[in-house]
Protein backbone atom coordinates (compact mmCIF):
# COMPACT_ATOMS: atom_id res chain seq x y z
CA UNK A 1 0.00 0.00 0.00
CA UNK A 2 1.28 3.47 -0.91
CA UNK A 3 1.54 6.45 1.41
CA UNK A 4 -1.88 7.56 2.67
CA UNK A 5 -3.06 10.52 4.75
CA UNK A 6 -6.52 11.08 6.22
CA UNK A 7 -7.35 14.50 7.66
CA UNK A 8 -10.65 15.77 9.00
CA UNK A 9 -12.07 19.10 10.10
CA UNK A 10 -14.68 19.30 12.84
CA UNK A 11 -18.10 18.73 11.37
CA UNK A 12 -19.69 22.12 11.74
CA UNK A 13 -22.92 22.76 13.58
CA UNK A 14 -25.32 24.43 11.10
CA UNK A 15 -27.35 26.42 13.61
CA UNK A 16 -26.09 29.66 12.03
CA UNK A 17 -24.07 30.77 9.01
CA UNK A 18 -20.31 30.06 8.86
CA UNK A 19 -17.83 32.41 10.56
CA UNK A 20 -14.07 32.92 10.55
CA UNK A 21 -13.44 30.07 12.99
CA UNK A 22 -15.00 27.61 10.55
CA UNK A 23 -12.92 29.07 7.71
CA UNK A 24 -9.74 28.78 9.78
CA UNK A 25 -10.16 25.08 10.60
CA UNK A 26 -10.97 24.32 6.97
CA UNK A 27 -8.08 26.33 5.52
CA UNK A 28 -5.57 24.71 7.89
CA UNK A 29 -6.85 21.25 6.99
CA UNK A 30 -6.65 22.09 3.29
CA UNK A 31 -3.07 23.29 3.77
CA UNK A 32 -2.03 19.90 5.19
CA UNK A 33 -4.02 18.00 2.55
CA UNK A 34 -2.40 19.92 -0.31
CA UNK A 35 1.09 19.55 1.15
CA UNK A 36 0.69 15.80 1.56
CA UNK A 37 -0.61 15.43 -1.99
CA UNK A 38 2.40 17.20 -3.52
CA UNK A 39 4.59 15.01 -1.29
CA UNK A 40 3.26 11.86 -2.93
CA UNK A 41 0.51 10.82 -0.52
CA UNK A 42 -2.94 9.59 -1.42
CA UNK A 43 -5.05 11.96 0.65
CA UNK A 44 -8.59 11.73 1.98
CA UNK A 45 -9.83 15.07 3.32
CA UNK A 46 -13.21 15.15 5.07
CA UNK A 47 -15.41 17.99 6.24
CA UNK A 48 -19.14 18.26 6.83
CA UNK A 49 -22.00 19.25 9.12
CA UNK A 50 -23.33 17.90 12.44
CA UNK A 51 -27.10 18.24 12.11
CA UNK A 52 -28.81 16.63 15.09
CA UNK A 53 -29.57 17.71 18.64
CA UNK A 54 -31.81 19.93 20.71
CA UNK A 55 -30.19 23.17 19.54
CA UNK A 56 -31.03 22.39 15.91
CA UNK A 57 -34.55 21.27 16.82
CA UNK A 58 -35.23 24.50 18.73
CA UNK A 59 -33.74 26.67 15.99
CA UNK A 60 -35.96 24.96 13.41
CA UNK A 61 -39.03 25.32 15.63
CA UNK A 62 -38.30 29.02 16.07
CA UNK A 63 -38.30 29.44 12.30
CA UNK A 64 -41.34 27.15 12.00
CA UNK A 65 -39.66 24.85 9.51
CA UNK A 66 -38.95 21.13 9.43
CA UNK A 67 -35.54 20.38 11.04
CA UNK A 68 -34.26 18.61 7.93
CA UNK A 69 -35.27 21.51 5.70
CA UNK A 70 -33.58 23.87 8.15
CA UNK A 71 -30.41 21.75 7.99
CA UNK A 72 -30.56 21.46 4.20
CA UNK A 73 -30.44 25.22 3.83
CA UNK A 74 -27.66 25.95 6.32
CA UNK A 75 -25.59 22.89 5.44
CA UNK A 76 -25.57 24.16 1.87
CA UNK A 77 -23.92 27.38 3.07
CA UNK A 78 -21.08 25.28 4.51
CA UNK A 79 -20.79 23.37 1.24
CA UNK A 80 -20.67 26.67 -0.60
CA UNK A 81 -18.00 27.92 1.81
CA UNK A 82 -15.86 24.88 0.95
CA UNK A 83 -15.91 25.97 -2.69
CA UNK A 84 -15.31 29.61 -1.82
CA UNK A 85 -12.27 28.66 0.30
CA UNK A 86 -10.94 26.53 -2.60
CA UNK A 87 -10.85 23.43 -0.40
CA UNK A 88 -9.77 20.10 -1.84
CA UNK A 89 -11.99 17.96 0.39
CA UNK A 90 -12.81 14.52 -1.01
CA UNK A 91 -16.11 14.25 0.81
CA UNK A 92 -18.67 16.31 2.69
CA UNK A 93 -20.49 14.25 5.31
CA UNK A 94 -23.88 15.18 6.73
CA UNK A 95 -25.08 13.39 9.85
CA UNK A 96 -28.61 13.31 8.40
CA UNK A 97 -27.46 10.99 5.58
CA UNK A 98 -28.55 7.35 5.50
CA UNK A 99 -24.95 6.11 5.30
CA UNK A 100 -24.16 7.91 8.56
CA UNK A 101 -27.30 6.70 10.34
CA UNK A 102 -26.42 3.09 9.49
CA UNK A 103 -22.89 3.51 10.84
CA UNK A 104 -24.04 5.10 14.10
CA UNK A 105 -26.66 2.46 14.80
CA UNK A 106 -24.19 -0.33 14.03
CA UNK A 107 -21.63 1.21 16.39
CA UNK A 108 -24.33 1.49 19.07
CA UNK A 109 -25.15 -2.21 18.72
CA UNK A 110 -21.46 -3.11 18.98
CA UNK A 111 -21.15 -1.13 22.21
CA UNK A 112 -24.35 -2.71 23.53
CA UNK A 113 -23.14 -6.19 22.59
CA UNK A 114 -19.86 -5.57 24.45
CA UNK A 115 -21.83 -4.45 27.56
CA UNK A 116 -20.56 -0.87 27.31
CA UNK A 117 -24.08 0.63 27.17
CA UNK A 118 -26.80 0.29 29.82
CA UNK A 119 -30.14 1.95 30.64
CA UNK A 120 -30.44 4.15 33.72
CA UNK A 121 -31.54 7.66 34.70
CA UNK A 122 -29.67 10.94 34.17
CA UNK A 123 -29.91 13.95 36.47
CA UNK A 124 -27.62 16.89 35.93
CA UNK A 125 -26.73 20.12 34.17
CA UNK A 126 -26.92 20.27 30.39
CA UNK A 127 -25.97 23.00 27.92
CA UNK A 128 -28.10 23.10 24.80
CA UNK A 129 -25.60 25.44 23.14
CA UNK A 130 -22.62 23.15 23.78
CA UNK A 131 -24.60 19.88 23.51
CA UNK A 132 -22.67 18.87 26.62
CA UNK A 133 -23.31 17.68 30.17
CA UNK A 134 -21.49 19.40 33.04
CA UNK A 135 -20.68 18.38 36.61
CA UNK A 136 -21.48 20.68 39.50
CA UNK A 137 -17.87 21.86 39.72
CA UNK A 138 -17.95 22.85 36.04
CA UNK A 139 -20.69 25.44 36.39
CA UNK A 140 -21.03 28.80 38.09
CA UNK A 141 -23.85 31.23 38.83
CA UNK A 142 -23.79 34.77 37.40
CA UNK A 143 -26.76 37.12 37.73
CA UNK A 144 -28.88 34.24 39.05
CA UNK A 145 -28.15 32.19 35.91
CA UNK A 146 -26.25 28.91 35.83
CA UNK A 147 -23.56 28.80 33.15
CA UNK A 148 -20.73 26.47 32.13
CA UNK A 149 -17.41 27.87 33.35
CA UNK A 150 -15.49 26.82 30.23
CA UNK A 151 -17.87 28.09 27.53
CA UNK A 152 -20.00 30.63 29.45
CA UNK A 153 -23.06 28.96 27.91
CA UNK A 154 -26.28 28.68 29.95
CA UNK A 155 -27.08 25.27 31.42
CA UNK A 156 -30.40 23.73 32.41
CA UNK A 157 -31.28 20.90 34.74
CA UNK A 158 -32.13 17.60 33.02
CA UNK A 159 -33.80 14.67 34.78
CA UNK A 160 -34.74 11.79 32.48
CA UNK A 161 -34.22 8.16 31.54
CA UNK A 162 -31.06 7.70 29.51
CA UNK A 163 -28.72 5.11 28.12
CA UNK A 164 -25.19 5.39 29.48
CA UNK A 165 -21.81 4.49 28.06
CA UNK A 166 -19.46 2.88 30.63
CA UNK A 167 -16.84 5.61 30.31
CA UNK A 168 -15.52 4.94 33.84
CA UNK A 169 -14.45 1.48 32.68
CA UNK A 170 -12.08 3.05 30.14
CA UNK A 171 -10.18 5.39 32.49
CA UNK A 172 -7.08 3.20 32.81
CA UNK A 173 -7.11 1.96 29.19
CA UNK A 174 -7.24 5.59 28.03
CA UNK A 175 -4.32 6.59 30.27
CA UNK A 176 -2.37 3.59 28.97
CA UNK A 177 -3.23 4.60 25.41
CA UNK A 178 -2.00 8.18 25.97
CA UNK A 179 1.25 6.86 27.43
CA UNK A 180 1.86 4.51 24.49
CA UNK A 181 0.90 7.23 21.98
CA UNK A 182 2.51 10.43 23.29
CA UNK A 183 1.61 12.40 20.15
CA UNK A 184 -2.06 11.42 20.16
CA UNK A 185 -3.05 14.79 21.66
CA UNK A 186 -1.39 17.99 20.49
CA UNK A 187 -0.33 20.60 21.35
CA UNK A 188 1.35 19.25 24.49
CA UNK A 189 -0.31 21.78 26.79
CA UNK A 190 -3.72 20.44 25.82
CA UNK A 191 -2.59 16.85 26.30
CA UNK A 192 -1.78 17.68 29.91
CA UNK A 193 -5.28 19.10 30.39
CA UNK A 194 -6.89 15.93 29.02
CA UNK A 195 -4.75 13.57 31.08
CA UNK A 196 -5.49 15.59 34.21
CA UNK A 197 -9.22 15.39 33.43
CA UNK A 198 -9.10 11.60 32.96
CA UNK A 199 -7.00 11.08 36.10
CA UNK A 200 -9.52 13.05 38.14
CA UNK A 201 -11.96 10.22 37.51
CA UNK A 202 -14.35 9.45 34.66
CA UNK A 203 -18.09 9.08 35.17
CA UNK A 204 -20.32 7.06 32.88
CA UNK A 205 -21.61 9.19 30.00
CA UNK A 206 -25.23 9.76 29.03
CA UNK A 207 -25.52 8.79 25.35
CA UNK A 208 -29.25 9.12 24.65
CA UNK A 209 -32.08 11.60 25.21
CA UNK A 210 -35.86 11.30 25.41
CA UNK A 211 -36.74 14.97 25.77
CA UNK A 212 -36.34 15.74 22.07
CA UNK A 213 -36.79 13.78 18.86
CA UNK A 214 -34.37 15.27 16.33
CA UNK A 215 -31.68 12.64 16.08
CA UNK A 216 -30.86 9.06 15.16
CA UNK A 217 -33.14 6.61 16.94
CA UNK A 218 -31.68 4.11 19.37
CA UNK A 219 -31.99 0.64 17.79
CA UNK A 220 -34.96 -1.25 19.28
CA UNK A 221 -35.92 1.67 21.53
CA UNK A 222 -37.20 4.55 19.41
CA UNK A 223 -38.28 6.60 22.43
CA UNK A 224 -34.60 7.53 22.68
CA UNK A 225 -32.39 9.39 20.23
CA UNK A 226 -28.64 8.86 20.27
CA UNK A 227 -26.84 11.66 22.09
CA UNK A 228 -25.23 14.03 19.65
CA UNK A 229 -21.55 13.29 20.38
CA UNK A 230 -21.81 9.53 19.85
CA UNK A 231 -23.70 10.41 16.69
CA UNK A 232 -21.43 13.22 15.50
CA UNK A 233 -18.05 11.68 16.18
CA UNK A 234 -18.94 8.59 14.16
CA UNK A 235 -18.79 10.73 10.99
CA UNK A 236 -15.06 10.08 10.78
CA UNK A 237 -15.69 6.40 10.06
CA UNK A 238 -19.15 6.60 8.46
CA UNK A 239 -17.50 8.59 5.64
CA UNK A 240 -15.22 5.57 5.13
CA UNK A 241 -18.27 3.26 4.80
CA UNK A 242 -18.04 1.73 8.29
CA UNK A 243 -19.07 -0.92 9.34
CA UNK A 244 -17.65 -2.46 6.15
CA UNK A 245 -14.03 -2.65 7.25
CA UNK A 246 -13.01 -4.42 4.06
CA UNK A 247 -13.86 -1.60 1.67
CA UNK A 248 -10.98 0.30 0.07
CA UNK A 249 -11.61 3.59 1.85
CA UNK A 250 -11.62 2.10 5.34
CA UNK A 251 -8.63 -0.16 4.69
CA UNK A 252 -6.60 2.68 3.20
CA UNK A 253 -7.39 5.52 5.53
CA UNK A 254 -8.41 4.30 8.98
CA UNK A 255 -7.09 5.08 11.55
CA UNK A 256 -7.18 8.75 10.60
CA UNK A 257 -3.85 10.55 10.43
CA UNK A 258 -5.23 13.60 12.24
CA UNK A 259 -8.50 15.06 13.48
CA UNK A 260 -8.16 18.85 13.36
CA UNK A 261 -10.52 20.51 15.86
CA UNK A 262 -11.04 23.63 17.95
CA UNK A 263 -9.69 23.42 21.48
CA UNK A 264 -13.18 23.74 23.00
CA UNK A 265 -14.22 20.28 21.76
CA UNK A 266 -10.98 18.50 22.64
CA UNK A 267 -12.49 16.49 25.49
CA UNK A 268 -15.06 14.90 23.20
CA UNK A 269 -12.42 13.92 20.62
CA UNK A 270 -9.58 12.94 22.95
CA UNK A 271 -11.57 11.18 25.70
CA UNK A 272 -15.02 10.09 24.53
CA UNK A 273 -14.14 9.23 20.92
CA UNK A 274 -11.16 6.94 21.64
CA UNK A 275 -13.16 5.33 24.45
CA UNK A 276 -16.06 4.58 22.07
CA UNK A 277 -13.64 3.16 19.53
CA UNK A 278 -11.67 1.04 21.99
CA UNK A 279 -14.94 -0.33 23.35
CA UNK A 280 -15.99 -1.28 19.80
CA UNK A 281 -12.54 -2.82 19.17
CA UNK A 282 -11.64 -0.16 16.60
CA UNK A 283 -8.27 1.58 16.51
CA UNK A 284 -8.45 5.24 17.60
CA UNK A 285 -7.14 7.96 15.24
CA UNK A 286 -3.40 8.59 15.26
CA UNK A 287 -3.65 12.21 16.37
CA UNK A 288 -6.08 14.86 17.59
CA UNK A 289 -4.92 18.47 17.32
CA UNK A 290 -6.85 21.13 19.26
CA UNK A 291 -6.06 24.48 17.66
CA UNK A 292 -6.85 27.87 19.15
CA UNK A 293 -9.72 30.20 18.44
CA UNK A 294 -9.92 33.07 15.99
CA UNK A 295 -10.84 35.98 18.21
CA UNK A 296 -12.78 39.13 17.54
CA UNK A 297 -11.80 41.94 19.89
CA UNK A 298 -10.02 39.39 22.11
CA UNK A 299 -13.20 37.28 22.50
CA UNK A 300 -14.23 33.98 20.95
CA UNK A 301 -16.71 34.53 18.14
CA UNK A 302 -20.26 33.44 18.81
CA UNK A 303 -23.71 34.23 17.51
CA UNK A 304 -24.90 35.18 21.01
CA UNK A 305 -22.15 37.79 21.37
CA UNK A 306 -22.82 39.27 17.95
CA UNK A 307 -19.10 39.43 17.14
CA UNK A 308 -18.97 37.01 14.22
CA UNK A 309 -16.52 37.93 11.47
CA UNK A 310 -17.73 36.94 8.02
CA UNK A 311 -14.94 35.36 5.94
CA UNK A 312 -16.94 36.03 2.79
CA UNK A 313 -16.78 39.77 3.38
CA UNK A 314 -13.00 39.69 3.88
CA UNK A 315 -12.55 37.54 0.77
CA UNK A 316 -14.71 39.95 -1.21
CA UNK A 317 -12.56 42.89 -0.12
CA UNK A 318 -9.07 41.36 -0.18
CA UNK A 319 -9.26 38.06 -2.04
CA UNK A 320 -9.09 34.44 -0.88
CA UNK A 321 -5.35 33.78 -1.05
CA UNK A 322 -4.44 36.80 1.09
CA UNK A 323 -6.88 35.57 3.75
CA UNK A 324 -5.44 32.03 3.60
CA UNK A 325 -1.89 33.39 3.86
CA UNK A 326 -2.77 35.73 6.70
CA UNK A 327 -4.50 33.06 8.82
CA UNK A 328 -1.65 30.60 8.33
CA UNK A 329 1.13 33.11 8.96
CA UNK A 330 -0.23 35.45 11.60
CA UNK A 331 -2.06 32.98 13.83
CA UNK A 332 0.50 30.97 15.78
CA UNK A 333 -0.86 27.47 15.22
CA UNK A 334 -2.16 25.98 18.43
CA UNK A 335 -2.76 29.38 20.02
CA UNK A 336 -5.58 31.89 19.78
CA UNK A 337 -5.29 34.54 17.08
CA UNK A 338 -6.92 37.93 16.73
CA UNK A 339 -8.07 39.20 13.32
CA UNK A 340 -6.69 42.62 12.47
CA UNK A 341 -7.41 44.44 9.24
CA UNK A 342 -4.15 46.39 9.58
CA UNK A 343 -2.03 43.23 9.95
CA UNK A 344 -3.86 41.61 7.03
CA UNK A 345 -3.02 44.59 4.84
CA UNK A 346 0.60 44.50 6.05
CA UNK A 347 0.81 40.84 5.00
CA UNK A 348 -0.57 41.65 1.57
CA UNK A 349 1.74 44.61 1.02
CA UNK A 350 4.94 43.26 2.53
CA UNK A 351 4.98 39.49 2.03
CA UNK A 352 2.70 38.93 -0.94
CA UNK A 353 2.97 42.06 -3.10
CA UNK A 354 6.57 43.11 -2.35
CA UNK A 355 8.50 39.99 -1.42
CA UNK A 356 6.80 37.38 -3.62
CA UNK A 357 4.79 39.14 -6.31
CA UNK A 358 7.42 41.76 -7.05
CA UNK A 359 10.18 39.13 -7.20
CA UNK A 360 8.20 37.16 -9.80
CA UNK A 361 7.50 40.30 -11.83
CA UNK A 362 11.11 41.57 -11.74
CA UNK A 363 12.70 38.29 -12.77
CA UNK A 364 10.07 37.65 -15.42
CA UNK A 365 10.47 41.13 -16.95
CA UNK A 366 14.28 40.95 -16.85
CA UNK A 367 14.35 37.50 -18.50
CA UNK A 368 11.92 38.57 -21.21
CA UNK A 369 14.06 41.62 -22.04
CA UNK A 370 17.50 40.03 -21.74
CA UNK A 371 17.03 36.32 -22.47
CA UNK A 372 14.69 36.53 -25.44
CA UNK A 373 11.74 35.29 -23.32
CA UNK A 374 13.50 31.96 -22.86
CA UNK A 375 14.84 30.06 -19.88
CA UNK A 376 18.61 30.45 -20.27
CA UNK A 377 20.44 27.47 -21.78
CA UNK A 378 24.11 28.29 -21.22
CA UNK A 379 24.75 28.58 -17.50
CA UNK A 380 27.64 27.93 -15.11
CA UNK A 381 26.83 27.83 -11.41
CA UNK A 382 29.17 29.53 -8.95
CA UNK A 383 29.33 29.12 -5.17
CA UNK A 384 26.82 31.92 -4.51
CA UNK A 385 24.30 30.25 -6.81
CA UNK A 386 24.71 26.75 -5.39
CA UNK A 387 24.63 28.02 -1.82
CA UNK A 388 21.17 29.49 -2.18
CA UNK A 389 19.86 26.65 -4.35
CA UNK A 390 21.12 23.89 -2.05
CA UNK A 391 19.50 25.55 0.96
CA UNK A 392 16.27 23.86 -0.17
CA UNK A 393 17.80 20.42 -0.71
CA UNK A 394 19.31 20.43 2.77
CA UNK A 395 15.95 21.20 4.38
CA UNK A 396 13.40 19.01 2.57
CA UNK A 397 13.41 16.30 5.24
CA UNK A 398 13.33 18.92 7.98
CA UNK A 399 10.26 20.51 6.35
CA UNK A 400 8.53 17.12 6.14
CA UNK A 401 9.29 16.43 9.78
CA UNK A 402 7.95 19.79 10.92
CA UNK A 403 4.77 19.33 8.88
CA UNK A 404 4.26 15.90 10.47
CA UNK A 405 4.51 17.68 13.84
CA UNK A 406 1.97 20.29 12.63
CA UNK A 407 4.61 23.00 13.01
CA UNK A 408 3.05 25.42 10.55
CA UNK A 409 4.97 28.28 12.14
CA UNK A 410 8.28 26.73 11.06
CA UNK A 411 6.98 26.21 7.52
CA UNK A 412 5.81 29.77 6.98
CA UNK A 413 8.92 31.25 8.63
CA UNK A 414 11.05 29.15 6.29
CA UNK A 415 9.23 30.56 3.26
CA UNK A 416 9.49 34.16 4.49
CA UNK A 417 13.25 33.71 5.05
CA UNK A 418 13.72 32.19 1.61
CA UNK A 419 11.86 35.10 0.03
CA UNK A 420 14.19 37.51 1.79
CA UNK A 421 17.20 35.50 0.56
CA UNK A 422 15.86 35.39 -3.00
CA UNK A 423 15.34 39.13 -3.24
CA UNK A 424 18.74 39.78 -1.68
CA UNK A 425 20.42 37.35 -4.10
CA UNK A 426 18.91 39.02 -7.16
CA UNK A 427 19.80 42.51 -5.89
CA UNK A 428 23.33 41.57 -4.81
CA UNK A 429 24.15 39.72 -8.05
CA UNK A 430 23.06 42.73 -10.15
CA UNK A 431 22.41 40.89 -13.43
CA UNK A 432 21.70 44.22 -15.14
CA UNK A 433 25.43 44.94 -14.81
CA UNK A 434 26.44 41.60 -16.41
CA UNK A 435 25.34 42.24 -19.97
CA UNK A 436 28.94 41.86 -21.13
CA UNK A 437 29.15 38.44 -19.44
CA UNK A 438 26.20 36.56 -20.91
CA UNK A 439 27.01 33.28 -19.11
CA UNK A 440 26.94 35.01 -15.73
CA UNK A 441 23.77 36.92 -16.59
CA UNK A 442 22.12 33.70 -17.75
CA UNK A 443 23.18 31.88 -14.60
CA UNK A 444 21.81 34.55 -12.29
CA UNK A 445 18.51 34.56 -14.17
CA UNK A 446 18.30 30.76 -14.23
CA UNK A 447 19.15 30.52 -10.53
CA UNK A 448 16.54 33.12 -9.61
CA UNK A 449 13.90 31.45 -11.77
CA UNK A 450 14.63 28.15 -10.04
CA UNK A 451 14.29 29.85 -6.66
CA UNK A 452 10.94 31.31 -7.74
CA UNK A 453 9.80 27.81 -8.73
CA UNK A 454 10.92 26.28 -5.44
CA UNK A 455 9.29 29.00 -3.33
CA UNK A 456 6.10 28.82 -5.40
CA UNK A 457 5.89 25.06 -4.82
CA UNK A 458 6.21 25.72 -1.07
CA UNK A 459 3.56 28.44 -1.24
CA UNK A 460 1.11 26.30 -3.20
CA UNK A 461 -0.53 24.65 -0.14
CA UNK A 462 -1.08 28.14 1.33
CA UNK A 463 -2.02 30.27 -1.69
CA UNK A 464 -2.89 27.73 -4.39
CA UNK A 465 -4.59 30.02 -6.89
CA UNK A 466 -1.82 32.65 -6.86
CA UNK A 467 0.86 29.98 -6.98
CA UNK A 468 -0.61 28.49 -10.13
CA UNK A 469 -0.72 31.97 -11.68
CA UNK A 470 2.98 32.39 -10.83
CA UNK A 471 3.81 29.01 -12.36
CA UNK A 472 2.31 30.18 -15.66
CA UNK A 473 5.65 31.93 -15.98
CA UNK A 474 7.15 28.49 -16.77
CA UNK A 475 4.08 26.80 -18.31
CA UNK A 476 3.93 24.58 -15.22
CA UNK A 477 0.57 23.19 -14.10
CA UNK A 478 -0.80 21.84 -10.82
CA UNK A 479 0.18 18.28 -11.75
CA UNK A 480 3.81 19.40 -12.05
CA UNK A 481 4.03 20.47 -8.40
CA UNK A 482 5.97 17.65 -6.76
CA UNK A 483 7.58 18.51 -3.43
CA UNK A 484 10.64 16.33 -3.96
CA UNK A 485 11.59 18.22 -7.14
CA UNK A 486 12.38 21.25 -5.00
CA UNK A 487 15.80 19.67 -4.49
CA UNK A 488 16.44 19.74 -8.26
CA UNK A 489 18.57 22.75 -9.18
CA UNK A 490 18.06 22.33 -12.94
CA UNK A 491 14.41 21.31 -13.09
CA UNK A 492 13.38 24.09 -15.47
CA UNK A 493 13.70 23.16 -19.12
CA UNK A 494 16.50 25.19 -20.66
CA UNK A 495 15.33 27.00 -23.74
CA UNK A 496 11.70 26.78 -22.62
CA UNK A 497 9.41 29.76 -22.97
CA UNK A 498 9.03 32.37 -20.28
CA UNK A 499 5.55 33.88 -20.17
CA UNK A 500 4.63 37.32 -19.02
CA UNK A 501 2.41 37.10 -15.97
CA UNK A 502 -0.08 39.56 -14.53
CA UNK A 503 0.46 41.28 -11.19
CA UNK A 504 -0.16 38.61 -8.56
CA UNK A 505 -1.10 40.91 -5.68
CA UNK A 506 -2.14 44.54 -5.73
CA UNK A 507 -0.80 46.66 -2.90
CA UNK A 508 -3.35 48.07 -0.51
CA UNK A 509 -3.25 51.85 -0.53
CA UNK A 510 -3.93 53.28 2.90
CA UNK A 511 -4.79 56.89 3.64
CA UNK A 512 -2.08 57.26 6.27
CA UNK A 513 0.64 55.68 4.05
Amino acid sequence: MGKTFYITTPIYYPSAKPHMGHAYSSIIADFFARFKRIDGYEVFFLTGTDEHGLKIQRAAEKKKVDPLKFCDEISQTFKDLSKTLNLTNNDFIRTTEIRHKKSVQYLWEELLKNDDIYLSKYSGWYSVSDEAFYDENEIEEIDNKKIAISSKSPVEWVDEESYFFRLSKWEKPLLDFYEKNPNFILPASRKNEVISFVKSGLKDLSVSRKSFSWGIKVPNDEKHVIYVWLDALTNYISALNYPDKNNDLYKKFWPASIHLIGKDILRFHAVYWPAFLLAAEIDPPKKVYGHGWILSNEEKMSKSKGNILDPLEIIKQYGLDPLRYYLIKEVSFGNDGNISQERLEDCINSDLANNFGNLCQRVCAFAIRNCDSKIPEKIQFQNDDLKILNEYTRNLDKIRSEIDSQNINYYIDYIVNRLFDANKYFNDQEPWKKKDDIIRLNTIVYTTLEIVRKITYLLYPIIPHSSLKALDLFNLKEKDIIFDTIKDNEFLKKGGDINKIDILFNKIERKND
